[in-house]
C-alpha cells in the first residue's frame, strides 16, 4: 500500500465545507483512502493546530481522519535546507515558505506521493515527488 503525505491545504479544505475546494479534497481523500495510507508530518500538524485552541481538538481531528504522523527523517531536513537555500539564491522573497520545503523534502526522501493544491515549489524543488492535484485546466474536479 503506497503512502501519501497530505498537505495542510487539503486538511484546511475539509474544515471549510463552504470553500471551493472542499468537495475536491474530500472526494480525493475518500478515493485514495481505499488503497493508500494517508499520513501527515509534524509540520502539517503544527500548521493545522493554528485553528484550534487545545491540543485535544487537534488530536481528535487527526484521529477522526485516521492520519498517522510520520517523523521527518534527518535526510529530509537536510534536503529541505538545501532546497530553501536554492530558493533564496533564485531571489525567492516569501518568508513563510519554509514549511513547504520540509513537506516536499519529506515526501521526496521517503518516496511518498503528496496530495496538495500548491504545485509551484513542490514541482520546482522536488521534481521526483508525484503530486496529486486538481486539474485546474478543467476547473474543479
Amino acid at each position: 500500500m503506497a503512502i501519501i503525505l497530505v498537505d495542510t491545504c487539503i486538511i484546511t479544505d475539509l474544515a471549510a465545507p463552504e470553500s471551493d475546494w472542499f468537495k475536491w479534497s474530500a472526494n480525493m481523500l475518500e478515493q485514495l483512502d481505499a488503497n493508500h495510507t494517508l499520513v501527515i508530518n509534524p509540520i502539517v500538524y503544527a500548521e493545522c493546530s493554528i485553528g484550534y485552541q487545545r491540543i485535544e481538538e487537534v488530536e481528535a481531528l487527526f484521529k477522526h481522519l485516521g492520519f498517522d504522523i510520520k517523523p521527518i527523517p534527518k535526510e529530509a531536513l537536510f534536503l529541505a535546507g538545501k532546497a530553501f537555500l536554492q530558493y533564496r539564491k533564485r531571489q525567492g522573497q516569501k518568508g513563510n515558505v519554509l514549511p513547504d520545503f520540509f513537506i516536499g523534502a519529506h515526501a521526496a526522501v521517503s518516496g511518498y506521493q503528496l496530495i496538495t493544491r500548491d504545485k509551484g515549489r513542490f514541482s520546482t524543488y522536488f521534481p521526483s515527488v508525484e503530486l496529486i492535484m486538481p486539474d485546474v485546466t478543467n476547473g474543479l474536479n
